[in-house]
């Protein structure tokens, strides 16, 4: 090269050889890292706007050519908990089903801490995934709002916000009571009763205002037992007041917010000689794999876990794919009544 010459430019021809721009003459010009030229062609949620177009307007001057990434595709999947049996067949199935499309998944557990919630999150963004499936702690917490807001793909699983911008899938909680009480109804039970949950979760309120107001429409009586948890030991407590109670007074049928409560409830009724269901009719909510091997088999509402999980990672991987046309989509699963040996005619 003579004395004084410029450099030919990066992607034209010169004398018959191509000089190929790379990934770092793109940053360079724009004045960004190789990092964020690697977001906006991969990952252009996590880029501003401004960012964005500035680093594509460099690209399309260099005409440069992104070599195909080998990197896999990564999405995080965070769970509320795993001593919850039906968040971890979520969390199976939604790994299952990402992986059989080619996917990497990052999995992390909050152990129901929204502050350890809010550190998985961040972790996740350092891991650069494509887009969060979460069953969250805290469905309200601020965090979350901030990463919709960044243009973060989210998809809620079973506790959502239907206020976001973002794609969920939920089970019919209101249904699911429904169908408890019709069932109960029709077995001639009236007084009535409903186990566990917390007034701070929005499922087990769900479930409940669909038994209480089925179950006040046909003249039974419902009162609420022990709202303060999901747990198996919540089933003992409830079923030890019931267990308490003159027979004339106490309910002759429960439905537990889910299945843990119901399987607690189970083992407190039949320590205190109480008999299931010829005493106390129980139903419960999820049909965990272990509900049908109960020592009585549970009758159960089956909210369909394993779609749940399927279907988070489908509507997230169309927003990931198809940034620019996926619509958000709020799905609502309608669960079904499994019947087993814990309901009975009063």
């Amino acid at each position: 090269m003579g004395a004084g010459r410029l450099p030919p430019p990066r992607g034209r021809e010169r004398e018959g050889v191509v000089a190929v721009a790379t990934i770092h003459d793109v940053a360079r010009l724009a004045k960004v890292s190789a990092g964020t030229v690697s977001n906006v062609l991969n990952r252009p949620s996590y880029v501003s706007a401004e960012t964005r177009q500035r680093v594509l307007d460099v690209i399309e001057e260099l005409n440069f050519a992104p070599r195909r990434s080998t990197r896999q595709r990564t999405i995080g999947l965070s769970v509320a908990g795993v001593e919850t049996p039906f968040f971890v067949d979520i969390a199976l199935a939604a790994d299952a089903e990402a992986k059989s499309l080619g996917m990497g998944v990052v999995t992390v557990v909050a152990d129901e801490d929204v502050r350890r919630e809010e550190q998985n999150l961040e972790l996740l963004l350092q891991q650069r995934v494509h887009g969060i499936v979460i069953a969250p702690v805290n469905e309200v917490n601020p965090r979350l709002e901030q990463l919709v807001e960044r243009g973060i793909p989210i998809v809620y699983v079973d506790r959502i916000h239907g206020d976001r911008a973002c794609c969920w899938v939920t089970t019919d909680d209101r249904m699911g009571g429904r169908l408890a009480a019709e069932h109960l109804l029709a077995l001639g039970h009236r007084r009535l009763a409903f186990a566990g949950g917390s007034p701070v979760s929005k499922q087990g309120e769900r479930r409940l205002e669909g038994f209480t107001t089925e179950s006040l429409a046909r003249g039974a009586t419902v009162e609420r037992i022990s709202p303060s948890s999901w747990s198996v030991d919540e089933g003992r407590r409830a079923g030890a007041q019931i267990a308490q109670r003159d027979p004339r007074d106490r309910p002759t049928a429960v439905m537990c917010c889910n299945d843990l409560v119901a399987l607690g409830m189970l083992q407190e009724l039949w320590a205190h000689r109480l008999r299931v269901p010829e005493d106390v009719s129980i139903v419960g909510f999820d049909d965990l794999e272990w509900a049908a091997a109960a020592m009585v088999p549970l009758t159960t509402v089956d909210q369909k876990r394993q779609e749940l999980g399927r279907r988070a990672v489908h509507l997230l991987l169309d927003e990931v794919a198809h940034p620019e046309t996926h619509r958000h989509e709020h799905v609502v699963l309608e669960p079904r009544l499994v019947v087993r040996a814990s309901t009975a005619p009063i």
